[in-house]
């Protein structure tokens, strides 16, 4: 029998325990362990919360979850509660499948002003992580800076825009929501050092802004280059920039109905943010790009801003006894080999890059390499304790483990306060989802 301890629940997480179940069949057991007392990491508190088509990914990974020889070990934090080491005692491997949690630092004076948020921060306030229910950001201003040409960028765009109505079947959580129906925002600028042509932005998202009920989306037309430049880009940034060509050709006159402008500010690059004791403005620089990079101009202006998202990138979290690579914000690794019995997937490994269709690939690449390790003998004879060597652990340290089918409880009783067309009403406090087990 082997045994696999994986450390994350989201995507990379389950995928690479599929991936287990595939190749060693019933001579497996693997366990999954989370921080918190629910799983399925950024596809519950990373993914917009008007995007429950990408959450339907989620009943793959349930199917994995509900089978005998995976098991998932939630409401224990590896480092803290558990050291990797004793981990490695009782596991053949040991897969840190933690993703990216933490935002890149924005780096620049004034970033510690009130009511300047990093997107990881902002997305899990209106997501409902427990980390971040608290947050509060203030949105009595008529202003808001997003920083960042990405997908996160635009969701975060997208959900300071919309109505109430909008978030009908959404699963947005209720202080999120109560303090959107109190907005007083007026103009939402997403700002990026580059161009149109280096924005990484997918076109369902761009296009999704055309549909939005009181905002209108804006593009300078002198920031688009000429259109048979448009010529040599891959398909899919082609349709991207075509939406910012649509932005930019819509009349005033329709754009007259709509309380909230959402201007696309390209070629600026934030310098600092000004204020006394909260954000007042950004100040930027104009920027000139040439083979793709962006370089200063020296020409500054100021845009007013009452709030502040970052949205430049995440980092993962470093945990004792692991390597960890500072620059890039991963774990050290060559191609998922962090040391003999560790291995790493998805962001953990690469950096917050691509989709979550991504992490499958890596979790059956991680297996295979376990695979080759096995039977390269670097990780010794086997024969380890596993899940029941975990439990006698468990049960001395007195560690409250939540199953899976506790999440099944916990997941009922937020269908159960649901608002009216809603699939969820998440619990934000880790009390309150242990208590719902019953």
């Amino acid at each position: 029998m082997r045994h696999v301890a994986i450390i994350g629940s989201g995507p990379a997480g389950y995928y690479t325990a599929e991936a287990a179940q595939k190749h060693w069949g019933d001579d497996v057991r693997v366990d999954i362990f989370d921080t918190l007392p629910v799983p399925y990491g950024l596809i519950r508190t990373g993914v917009a919360p008007d995007h429950q088509s990408i959450k339907g990914v989620s009943r793959r990974y349930e199917a994995t979850a509900l089978t005998e020889n995976v098991r998932f070990v939630g409401n224990v934090t590896v480092g803290t509660d558990v050291s990797v080491p004793e981990l490695q005692s009782l596991y053949d491997a040991v897969v840190f499948a933690t993703g990216a949690p933490h935002d890149r630092p924005l780096g620049l004076p004034g970033d510690d002003l009130a009511n300047v948020f990093g997107s990881a921060a902002f997305v899990g306030w209106y997501n409902g992580h427990p980390q971040f229910a608290g947050l509060d950001p203030d949105l009595s201003g008529a202003n808001a800076v997003v920083i960042g040409m990405g997908n996160v960028a635009l969701d975060v765009a997208r959900i300071l825009a919309k109505t109430e109505a909008e978030f009908a079947e959404s699963d947005i959580v209720a202080h999120a929501l109560d303090a959107l129906r109190g907005s007083n925002l007026r103009t939402i600028t997403i700002v990026g050092r580059r161009g149109p042509h280096q924005i990484m932005m997918t076109p369902k998202e761009l296009g999704e802004l055309m549909h939005l009920e009181r905002a209108s989306p804006r593009v300078d037309p002198a920031d688009l280059p000429e259109d048979a430049e448009d010529a040599i880009l891959e398909p899919g940034l082609r349709k991207s920039v075509a939406h910012l060509r649509s932005f930019a050709a819509i009349p005033e006159s329709e754009r007259a109905d709509k309380a909230i402008e959402l201007d696309f500010d390209m070629y600026a690059s934030p310098v600092r943010l000004l204020g006394e004791s909260r954000v007042e403005a950004v100040e930027v620089e104009r920027t000139t790009v040439e083979a793709g990079k962006a370089s200063g101009t020296g020409e500054t202006y100021t845009i007013p801003a009452d709030l502040v998202v970052s949205c430049i990138g995440y980092r993962s979290s470093p945990i004792p006894d692991v390597p960890f690579d500072e620059r890039a914000g991963r774990f050290a690794n060559d191609e998922g080999r962090i040391l003999p019995g560790l291995y790493c997937v998805g962001w953990a490994k690469r950096g917050p890059t691509g989709t979550i269709g991504t992490n499958r690939p890596d979790g059956f690449g991680v297996v295979e390499k376990i695979a080759e390790d096995l039977a390269a003998g670097v990780l010794g004879p086997g024969g380890k304790e596993g899940r029941t060597g975990f439990n006698a652990l468990a049960e001395q340290r007195k560690l409250d483990i939540v199953t899976f089918r506790d999440w099944k409880k916990i997941e009922e009783a937020e269908a159960q306060a649901a608002r009216q067309g809603a699939p969820r009403e998440k619990f934000v406090d880790i009390e309150a989802m242990i208590r719902a087990r019953g």
